[in-house]
C-alpha cells in the first residue's frame, strides 16, 4: 500500500484507527489458526488412552494421530481454488462446519477407525482455514504492519495449542485421569475432543460478521463494496491510489490466468520450491512432537499423569509468549535475522535433547525412564527448542509465505507450500512413536540436523523482505536467481 506526503507517518501504526480496525479483522480471521493449534494437540491427552482402549500399537497409533494432517493437506491445496471462487468467508464457515462435526464425530468413536476418519474431516476443515486465514491477512493489511499481523495466524495457533493442552489437564485433573468417565456416561479423553464444538462454533459466527476480501469484491465487480472496505482501513488520501493499485494487480492476475506452477527446477517455479522447503523446514524439525506426545514424553522421564500434563501447558503457555515477542520484532528486526538465530536456538536444544536420551534407561515393562541429572536437562533443552522455534520459524514462516509468492500464482503457491506442510507434519507424526520406541538419541539428532540444514537454508537462499510492498517481494528472488546464473556462466 502506497503513501502521499498528506498522509500522516503513523497512519498505519497498530495504534491509529486503521492499525486497530486492521488489527480486529486479523484476529477474527486468524481464529482458523487457532483450530488448527487446538486439533493438532487436543490428542496430546488422549493418545495414550486411545492407544490402550483400542488396543493399538505404536504404528497404529502413530497413524491416528498423524492421519488428520493428510486432510489438512488436501484442505490446504484445494482452499485457493475454492476462495477464489466463493469467496473467503464462505470458505471459511466450510472450514468451521467440517471442525464441528470431526469434534463430535471423534468424541464418540467407537473404534480407530473411524475416529481416524473423524480426525480426517477436521483436518480437511483445518487445511482450508490454514491457507484462507493468511491470504484474508495478507489482503487487508498494510505493509507497515503486515508481518506483525501476518504473525497473529501462529500466535494463533500456539493459544489453540495451550488451549488444548489446558482443556486436557483440566478434564483428565476432573475426572481423575484421562481414561475415568467424565460426563454421561464419556471418559475424559473423549470430551477432549467433543470441546472443539465452541471454538469451531465462534469461527463459523465469524465467517457471517467479518467483511469480504476487498480483493475478492474488486475481482467479481463489486467495486463500491470494496471501496467501502478500504475507506476504513486506509487514510483518504491513499483510497483511490490503493484502489487503482488492486484494479491494476488484478486485471494482471486474469492476464497470466492460464499461469500455472510449472518451472525448471524439477517441474516448478523456484520461487514455489523455495515456500516449499520452508514449510518442510517448519516441520521436520520436530516441532509438533512436543505438542503431539509430550505427556507421553514426561511420563517417561519420571512425571507421573498429572504432572505431565502440567508441564505440557506451561510449555504451550512458553510457545505463547515467545511468539508475541517474535511479532514486536519482525517488522523492527526483519525476517532473516530472527529465522537463522531460530535455527541455532533449535539445533543446540535438540542436540541436548539427543544426548541426554543417550543415559535414558528401559524398565520391566519396557517403558523409557531418564533420571538426574539428565531428564531435567532434557526438561529444559525441550522447552528452550520451543522458544527457539516459537520465537522465529513458527510464525515467520506464515509471513513469508505469505508474501514471497507473485499475485499471479500466489494463491495456487500458497496452498502447494501449506500442503507441503502438511505433509511433513504427516511425516514426522507418523514416524515418531515407531522411530522414538527404536533410538530417541537418533530421533532427536534427526530433528537437530534438520534444524542446522534450515540455517544453511535461510543464509543461502532467503532474502530479507521487511517493509517491502507485496507485490515487489518477488523481484528479490528474481534478482538472486540471475545473479547465480551470471556467477555460473
Amino acid at each position: 500500500m502506497n503513501t502521499t506526503g498528506s498522509i500522516p507517518s503513523d497512519a498505519f501504526s497498530l495504534k491509529s484507527p486503521y492499525g486497530r480496525r486492521a488489527i480486529g479483522l486479523s484476529v477474527a480471521a486468524a481464529v482458523g489458526g487457532f483450530l488448527f493449534g487446538f486439533d493438532s494437540s487436543v490428542i496430546n491427552g488422549a493418545v495414550d488412552s486411545i492407544s490402550s482402549d483400542f488396543a493399538l500399537n505404536d504404528v497404529i497409533t502413530g497413524f491416528v494421530v498423524a492421519i488428520a494432517l493428510l486432510g489438512c493437506a488436501v484442505g490446504a491445496v484445494v482452499a485457493g481454488n475454492l476462495s477464489d471462487r466463493w469467496g473467503r468467508l464462505r470458505v471459511m464457515f466450510l472450514g468451521a462446519i467440517m471442525f464441528f462435526v470431526s469434534s463430535l464425530g471423534a468424541g464418540l468413536a467407537f473404534s480407530a477407525w473411524d475416529l481416524a476418519l473423524w480426525r480426517v474431516v477436521g483436518g480437511l476443515g483445518i487445511g482450508i482455514a490454514s491457507v484462507v486465514a493468511p491470504a484474508y491477512i495478507a489482503e487487508i493489511a498494510p505493509r507497515q504492519i503486515r508481518g506483525g499481523l501476518a504473525s497473529l495466524q501462529q500466535l494463533a495457533i500456539t493459544i489453540g495449542i495451550f488451549a488444548a493442552l489446558l482443556s486436557d489437564a483440566l478434564l483428565a485433573g476432573s475426572a481423575g485421569g484421562a481414561d475415568n468417565v467424565l460426563w454421561l456416561g464419556l471418559e475424559a479423553w473423549r470430551w477432549m475432543f467433543i470441546v472443539g464444538v465452541v471454538p469451531s462454533a465462534v469461527y463459523g459466527i465469524l465467517a457471517f460478521t467479518l467483511p469480504e476480501s476487498p480483493r475478492y469484491l474488486i475481482a467479481k465487480g463489486r467495486h463500491d463494496e470494496a471501496r467501502a472496505i478500504f475507506a476504513r482501513l486506509v487514510p483518504e488520501a491513499d483510497l483511490d491510489h490503493t484502489m487503482r493499485d488492486l484494479q491494476t494487480a488484478i486485471e494482471t492476475d486474469r492476464k497470466n490466468a492460464g499461469v500455472s506452477l510449472r518451472g525448471p527446477v524439477l517441474g516448478l517455479q523456484r520461487i514455489v520450491w523455495v515456500g516449499i522447503i520452508l514449510s518442510v523446514f517448519q516441520q521436520f524439525v520436530g516441532i509438533n512432537v512436543i505438542f503431539y506426545y509430550s505427556t507421553s514424553l514426561w511420563q517417561s522421564v519420571g512425571f507421573d499423569e498429572g504432572d505431565s500434563f502440567t508441564i505440557s501447558v506451561v510449555t504451550s503457555i512458553t510457545n505463547v509468549l515467545v511468539t508475541l515477542i517474535a511479532i514486536f520484532l519482525v517488522d523492527r528486526v526483519g525476517r532473516k535475522p530472527i529465522l537463522l538465530t531460530g535455527s541455532v536456538l533449535m539445533t543446540l536444544s535438540l542436540g541436548l535433547m539427543a544426548i541426554s536420551f543417550l543415559f535414558a534407561t528401559t524398565n520391566a515393562d519396557g517403558e523409557v525412564q531418564l533420571g538426574a541429572p539428565w531428564g531435567p536437562i532434557a526438561l529444559i533443552a525441550a522447552n528452550v527448542f520451543v522458544i527457539g522455534f516459537g520465537a522465529s520459524w513458527g510464525p515467520l514462516v506464515w509471513v513469508l509465505l505469505g508474501e514471497i509468492f507473485p499475485s499471479r500464482i500466489r494463491g495456487k503457491a500458497l496452498g502447494v507450500a501449506a500442503g507441503a506442510q502438511w505433509i511433513a507434519n504427516f511425516l514426522i507424526t507418523i514416524s515418531f512413536p515407531a522411530m522414538s520406541s527404536w533410538s530417541l538419541p537418533l530421533t532427536y539428532g534427526m530433528y537437530a540436523l534438520f534444524a542446522a540444514l534450515s540455517f544453511v537454508y535461510v543464509a543461502w537462499r532467503v532474502p530479507e523482505t521487511k517493509g517491502m510492498d507485496i507485490e515487489q517481494t518477488e523481484t528479490l528472488f528474481v534478482r538472486q536467481s540471475r545473479a547465480e546464473r551470471a556467477g555460473g556462466a
